[in-house]
C-alpha cells in the first residue's frame, strides 16, 4: 500500500503558488499547501483500493434478471489537467447462478476506481470489468455521464457539456435490444 507524501506536495504546492507569482506566506494562502496535501490524500485514495474487492461480498439470491443502480454521484480528477470531472454512473448487470452483490458494493466500487488521477472511459471500463471477472454475471453495463472541469475552466470553456461512455459485456454487448431496455430505464 502506497503512502502519500504530505510534504512533497506541500513543497509542490508552495513552487506553484510562487511560479504563478503569489506570495505563499500571505495570510490566506500560508496553510494551502498543508489544505491540498490533505486534500489529495482525501481524494486519491482509490489509487489504494481494487474495485473488485468491493464484489467478495456475495448473496445467494435466485435472481437472473436485470439489477439497475442509477444515478451514483461521484468525482474525479482529470489525469491531463488534474482538475476535477463529476456526474453520475449507471450500473446494471444481470446475475449468474445465485451470485448477487450488495446495492452499496456498486457505489464503493465506483469510489474506489474514480478517487485517483483518471479518464472517464478507464473509470467505465474498469467497473465493468470488475464486475465481470468478479461476479460472473451474464452481462454488464456501465453508463457514466460528467461534465470535466478541463472544459468548462480552461481550453474550450463550455460549462455545461456532458461527456457519456458505456461499456458493455456479456449479453449486453451480444444483444441490441437487451441494452436498449437498460438506457431506457437509466433515461426514464
Amino acid at each position: 500500500m502506497q503512502s502519500v507524501d504530505y510534504k512533497k506536495i506541500q513543497e509542490a504546492v508552495t513552487m506553484i503558488l510562487e511560479a504563478i507569482g503569489e506570495d505563499p506566506t500571505r495570510e490566506g494562502l500560508e496553510d494551502t499547501p498543508k489544505r491540498v496535501a490533505k486534500m489529495y490524500a482525501e481524494v486519491f485514495q482509490g489509487l489504494n483500493e481494487d474495485p473488485k474487492e468491493h464484489f467478495k461480498t456475495i448473496f445467494g439470491e435466485d435472481h437472473e434478471e436485470l439489477v439497475l443502480v442509477k444515478d451514483i454521484p461521484f468525482f474525479s480528477m482529470c489525469e491531463h489537467h488534474l482538475v476535477p470531472f463529476f456526474g453520475h454512473a449507471h450500473i446494471g448487470y444481470i446475475p449468474r447462478g445465485g451470485k448477487v452483490t450488495g446495492l452499496s458494493k456498486l457505489a464503493r466500487a465506483v469510489e474506489a476506481v474514480a478517487r485517483r488521477p483518471q479518464l472517464q472511459e478507464r473509470i467505465t471500463a474498469t467497473i465493468a470489468d470488475s464486475m465481470i471477472e468478479s461476479l460472473d454475471p451474464h452481462g454488464v453495463i456501465v453508463v457514466i455521464e460528467a461534465e470535466h472541469m478541463c472544459m468548462t475552466m480552461r481550453g474550450v470553456k463550455k460549462p455545461g457539456a456532458k461527456t457519456v461512455t458505456s461499456a458493455v459485456r456479456g449479453v449486453y454487448a451480444e444483444d441490441a435490444q437487451l441494452r436498449a431496455e437498460v438506457i431506457s430505464h437509466i433515461k426514464g
